[in-house]
């Protein structure tokens, strides 16, 4: 598949996505928007992959933003669309059923940092800057910023950053559980690579699994979010790669996960 803004790599069973907008500062358009959604369908179907990595293009960003030069001229339908559209890729990527890693390599800010809270694992680079501006603007986050910061860090921290409107940098983030690591900006490659090879050995139906009850046991009730977890748990009995798994570790040998 070929995209005008994106360039789409495969190692094993590892693809990469970057979005290749440097001199926009990879910011979202509607066209990224509609090409990001059309490559994470394509990896979620694919079955030889089994980890996403999505990053930027260029030494300044991750995504520094929507592409506000296209957003200012909207009308109120017109940006309501914009933002459906937004969501939309933001709860494809959340629901991939594949671990899918945000490797940050600069600023995250506005639909960067929506994007980048869209994905599972965060990685950032401790040059690394995270934030949701959209208030200097005279806007809010439109896609999904406010409910996945309020579920990732709380209501105190998702108000500081949407009402001030400054960025922290990934220090802060990782304190407040917005980034998973923070590494120096020299290793950012290497040790996302590690993190994915790592994901990439492990049983794909179980990657699967924690997604799932995480994801959905996070919106529900406890005692709900247990009974799912304990049908998801059940279900796993049934894969091959529970018998390789369990049977590898009897026999103190490395496990060969095969997806079924």
């Amino acid at each position: 598949m070929a995209f005008s803004n994106l360039l789409v790599e495969d190692s094993g069973a590892i693809r990469r996505i970057t979005l290749n907008r440097p001199d926009k500062l990879n910011a979202l358009n509607h066209a990224t928007l509609t090409e990001l959604h059309a490559a994470f369908e394509a990896a979620g179907t694919d079955a030889d992959i089994r980890v996403v990595v999505l990053t930027g293009a260029g030494p300044k960003a991750f995504v520094a933003g929507a592409d506000i030069a296209e957003m200012s001229g909207l009308s109120p339908v017109q940006a309501r669309d914009f933002s459906r559209h937004g969501q939309r890729l933001m709860s494809r990527i959340e629901q991939l059923g594949k671990p899918v890693l945000a490797m940050v390599n600069g600023f995250a800010l506005g639909g960067g940092l929506e994007l980048a809270m869209a994905c599972h694992l965060r990685i950032a680079a401790d040059t690394a800057k995270l934030g949701q501006p959209e208030v200097n603007l005279g806007l809010i986050p439109g896609f999904g910023g406010s409910q996945r910061l309020l579920r990732l860090v709380g209501r105190g921290a998702a108000l500081e950053l949407c009402l001030l409107g400054a960025p922290i940098d990934a220090t802060r983030a990782a304190q407040l559980g917005l980034v998973t690591r923070v590494v120096p900006a020299d290793q950012l490659e290497t040790e996302t690579q590690k993190l994915a090879e790592q994901l990439a050995a492990a049983a794909p139906q179980a990657l699967r699994g924690v997604l799932d009850t995480v994801l959905t046991g996070g919106e529900a009730p406890l005692e709900a979010g247990l009974d799912y977890e304990t049908q998801a748990f059940a279900l796993a009995f049934s894969t091959e790669d529970m018998k390789e798994g369990t049977g590898a570790f009897l026999a103190r040998r490395k496990p060969q996960f095969t997806g079924r």
